[in-house]
């Protein structure tokens, strides 16, 4: 039994982290049904929000697999990506951010650099949403001056 859910386990990361993420869901849903682990919350959770767009339960699950296993970037890595699927770039940023803390993880350092960074608003008193800061950006950005 204990066998059985290490496989399936094992299979499901590999499909995930082949991008396959319909057949990984398989394999962990098959596999949440023997036994628990942060390990398979994570990637159940990533498998999820991919495949099923079930945010709020996709965050729960890899918020619990963080609490389990803070040291562990895997999870940062997952709870990030599901940030983003979601919609939450912010969030993501700031959880693949505490990851590198933990470990220096190249796939998180990937993802922050695919979203790449921000330069500062043109006028620093402003909020970075303001209009002006906005509108004053994207000008500057065309001229190339910017």
């Amino acid at each position: 039994m204990e066998d059985q859910f290490q496989t399936l386990v094992k299979d499901g990361i590999a499909a995930a982290n082949a991008g396959n993420t319909s057949l990984a869901l398989r394999h962990l849903l098959e596999a949440a049904d023997l036994d628990e682990s942060p390990e398979l919350h994570s990637h159940l959770a990533y498998c999820l929000a991919k495949e099923n767009h079930d945010f709020p339960q996709a965050i729960s699950l890899g918020r619990s697999a963080l609490r389990d296993e803070p040291w562990n970037s895997r999870h940062y890595l997952n709870l990030g990506r599901i940030y983003l699927l979601s919609g939450r770039r912010q969030d993501a940023i700031r959880i693949f951010r505490d990851g590198l803390l933990h470990e220096n993880n190249p796939r998180i350092k990937e993802e922050l650099a695919s979203l790449g960074t921000r330069k500062y608003p043109v006028i620093a008193s402003l909020p970075r949403e303001h209009t002006l800061n906005r509108m004053l950006g994207k000008f500057l950005s065309r001229l190339k001056l910017r």
